[in-house]
């Protein structure tokens, strides 16, 4: 950035351009996939210059991660959410079908496919995803202990990790289904997930 820029940089009006972007990347993502989708293409989405963008991201490498740190604050701010109800683990059964729904929706399923797929193959992708993981499991693992705790309900180690991964394969797994099988049903999807929440939050 040059010094005229500097002296007449806005952070609102850049935190605007920066989610224009990641708006944009995220349409062309979903539609593409990631290596087709080109940053010429996400600025023409963007309505801004090829040169313009690159003011607020160096590449679709850190478009990705601004995803991953975007999601990373998103679910920390559902898990500071949950923790203020009277009964966490019960409004997590309750609230299964919108989470279920927001799960299968498509604009946040495929581009997290498209996340994933590309950890699979960059490093660097792969390790910003692990560390987005591990300070959520730490948020819900906390969490999770805690309510179980008031229960009187095993706070192990193991049984805290090992509840807390299969809720959390529960979800992430939905996309996957949602691919292989477009006409599930989902109100007796959203049962059964009710049916293994319980046996999982309370036992």
């Amino acid at each position: 950035m040059s010094s005229t820029e500097k002296r007449h940089y806005n952070p609102e009006r850049a935190q605007q351009r920066r989610e224009q972007v990641l708006d944009a990347a995220a349409q062309c993502f979903a539609r593409r996939g990631f290596h087709a989708a080109s940053m010429a293409e996400i600025s023409k989405v963007a309505g801004m210059s090829a040169g313009h963008i690159y003011n607020y991201f160096s590449g679709k490498d850190e478009i990705i991660s601004a995803f991953i740190e975007l999601d990373t604050e998103r679910v920390g701010e559902l898990l500071g959410e949950l923790g203020q109800a009277e009964d966490p683990l019960q409004e997590m059964v309750d609230t299964t079908r919108e989470h279920v729904d927001e799960s299968l929706e498509p604009v946040n399923w495929k581009l997290y496919l498209e996340i994933s797929a590309e950890a699979s193959r960059n490093d660097k992708i792969a390790l910003r995803v692990q560390e987005g993981d591990r300070v959520s499991r730490e948020q819900f693992g906390g969490l999770l202990r805690r309510c179980r705790e008031a229960r009187g309900l095993s706070t192990d180690d193991a049984t805290i990790d090992g509840r807390m991964e299969v809720l959390i394969a529960m979800y992430q797994g939905l996309p996957l289904r949602l691919l292989h099988n477009p006409d599930l049903d989902r109100d007796a999807l959203s049962e059964s997930f009710k049916v293994a929440l319980r046996a999982l939050l309370f036992s």
